[in-house]
């Protein structure tokens, strides 16, 4: 056992199972030897990955269908595409990735439960990563293929989500949920606002291929770093000081290592009300994000008469906002819940509600916005504050039942890619004359949708673990690879034997 007189303790968040004082050891200040931050860090980098790989066709597709100069037979200089694809074609490229992300979500959960989600995550970044290092052989080979390679990076990426989730049921302390997952989730944002102009410097400078090359080697050095470095839990982490292995277990509880012991109780999870107030949080944040991700361009060239090459760097600005506040949600959360001003359940919905009707109000303003500066900036504040719904729903999986939080995470990201399908089409049928007041009807939608989620989620959400959830048998103990793990009655970790400073 740990003689806690070895540990200077600053702070009591939380108390044991046995109703002592939880203390966390802030004597050491180096970063890298608090292990739950390098698997977070990791994890951003993760998420940057997960949406280069993502969006890079976005801006290939366009270098592979302009026409460059060519050489005939004769002799003959003429200008044609490399691909001379129609409208319809490229939009089934652009959109064949979801029809794959959409049906991964569940299994991906389900599969993280089981065998570990910080293995599956590195599997779908790594296979991703491989698959698009093929992309340009492929695409010159048959656009069948190109669209086949996208559907099956699709699904390898599906599992990303669920599986980080898993990943957190074990490493995140009750009170330090919100800062870590919303850290992992900023990688996302940060993944789009830099590699889309790195995307379009690669097409000028090393042609369209070269996309698909960087991006690729990165996403397998990733993985590689992370395969090596980051464990299924702290229990099997060698490295952990003791000190931070006993915070993390008093606050969050101890739980089994065997993820195969935990089973998922479906009837409950499919009739909890807090569970569908999570999926129709979910669902709302991401019909916005979509909806501007998809159209904000079009939009800014349609009202605004900005050109093509303007509207790319506009786009990114509120994504960039999202990144930042996401950062300044997750810490706000915590430190909210640590010194108890609010009780869990409270700053959940005060977090996802107040962000949901401040993007309802702005949405709207933008939708009205007389010059392109004021629509920019209500645009950008809308989208920031989705920042603070993250650190509403996007942590509440945990919540309301660790074990399974990898789960519902397939499950309510499974209904929340919906409008990433739903609504481009929509949309399109709408704005038929490319007018402003046809793209206020679009921004309308948008609004009641997130109005709906706060409705919901305000009524319905729940900061507690349910009763429905049962705890996995922590007094067993199992090998390891490389760290023998805790009982419920004692700690056995090898990390003990070398380093007792945290």
């Amino acid at each position: 056992m740990i003689n806690k007189q070895q540990y200077n303790y600053s702070y009591t968040p939380l108390l044991s199972e046995n109703g002592e004082q939880v203390k966390e050891d802030r004597t050491s200040s180096c970063f890298f030897r608090q292990r739950r931050y390098v698997v977070a860090l990791l994890a951003f980098f993760g998420f940057f990955n997960v949406y280069a790989l993502r969006v890079n066709l976005s801006i290939a597709v366009v270098a592979m269908s302009e026409p460059i100069e060519t050489k005939l037979d004769n002799g003959t200089v003429v200008f044609i595409p490399e691909f001379d694809w129609s409208t319809q074609t490229k939009g089934l490229i652009l959109s064949s990735f979801f029809y794959g992300y959409l049906f991964t979500q569940l299994p991906g959960g389900w599969l993280a439960a089981k065998i570990g989600g910080n293995r599956l995550f590195a599997v779908g970044i790594g296979a991703t990563s491989l698959l698009t290092l093929l992309t340009p052989p492929l695409a010159y080979t048959s656009t069948a293929l190109l669209i086949t390679v996208r559907v099956v990076e699709g699904l390898f990426e599906g599992v990303t989500y669920p599986c980080i989730h898993a990943v957190w049921s074990r490493w995140a302390p009750a009170d330090e949920r919100a800062r870590l997952a919303t850290l992992a989730f900023s990688g996302s944002y940060a993944g789009t606002v830099v590699s889309m102009p790195v995307c379009s410097l690669l097409a000028k400078y090393t042609g369209w291929p070269g996309i698909f090359y960087v991006f690729g080697i990165c996403g397998l050095v990733w993985t590689t770093i992370w395969w090596l470095v980051v464990k299924e839990s702290p229990e099997k982490d060698p490295h952990i000081t003791p000190a931070e292995l006993k915070y993390i277990q008093d606050s969050r509880g101890t739980q089994a290592v065997d993820s195969s012991k935990v089973r998922h109780p479906w009837k409950a999870i499919l009739t909890s009300a807090p569970v569908w107030a999570i999926v129709m949080a979910h669902f709302s944040e991401n019909w916005g994000v979509y909806t501007l991700l998809t159209f904000l361009p079009t939009f800014m060239k349609d009202v605004f008469k900005f050109e093509t090459s303007q509207t790319g760097w506009v786009a990114a600005i509120p994504y960039l906002a999202m990144g930042i506040m996401l950062q300044v949600a997750g810490q706000l959360s915590d430190w909210l819940l640590r010194k108890s001003i609010m009780t869990r359940t409270n700053i959940r919905k005060l977090f996802n509600c107040g962000a949901f009707l401040s993007q309802t109000i702005f949405m709207v303003a933008a939708a009205y916005a007389s010059s392109v500066v004021g629509c920019i900036v209500f645009l950008t504040i809308a989208v920031g504050l989705g920042g603070f719904a993250w650190s509403g729903f996007g942590v509440n999986h945990l919540d309301v039942a660790p074990p399974h939080a990898s789960v519902l995470m397939g499950l309510s990201n499974t209904l929340a890619t919906l409008p990433g399908i739903l609504s481009p089409p929509l949309a399109g049928a709408i704005v038929q004359d490319n007018t402003a007041e046809q793209w206020r009807i679009v921004f309308f939608i948008t609004s009641a949708i997130y109005l709906v989620g706060a409705i919901v989620y305000g009524m319905f959400a729940s900061g507690e673990k349910q009763h429905w959830v049962l705890d996995a048998d922590s007094d067993a103990s199992f090998d390891t690879d490389g760290a023998s793990v805790t009982t419920a009655r004692g700690y056995d970790n090898k990390a003990m034997d070398n380093n007792s400073e945290m």
